[in-house]
């Protein structure tokens, strides 16, 4: 494979995580999500303690996939190569209901992944909530 079609090949897998992440997030799939993430990645809510390791990520995303609903929207995806890793920012609308409540929000991914046996992978992802808000 030359140079510039693994950088595309590349490119398109690390865009297509965010996007699977989204899907499994709609479709409350905790196992779908959980999986996106290297063995030891991290998931940094930002108003938490973080999610270290796999097993970790799957079962607080199981217990918050069953008490809440987040319809989040993934788009402006930037990222940067380097080998085997890269890094990247990911924009996101976000509407849930958490507690009951209707609410609405907006802000970005802090993503850096890394090539992996069984493909690209999130090796550590921050929220970044610019505004979360009741409706």
């Amino acid at each position: 494979m030359s140079d510039e079609v693994r950088r595309l090949s590349d490119l398109e897998a690390i865009r297509d995580l965010p996007r699977r992440y989204a899907h499994c997030v709609w479709q409350k799939d905790a196992d779908g999500a959980a999986h996106l993430f290297a063995k030891d990645g991290v998931m940094d809510l930002n108003d938490r303690p973080a999610l270290e390791g796999r097993d970790a990520i799957l079962e607080t995303y199981r217990a918050t996939f069953d008490a809440s609903t987040f319809i989040p929207f993934v788009h402006n995806h930037v990222i940067e190569l380097d080998g085997d890793n890269a890094t990247g920012t990911v924009y996101l609308d976000l509407r849930s209901t958490d507690d009951g409540k209707a609410m609405t929000g907006h802000g970005y991914y802090d993503d850096r992944y890394v090539r992996t046996d069984e493909g690209w992978k999130f090796s550590y992802r921050k929220l970044n909530l610019v505004e979360y808000r009741e409706v």
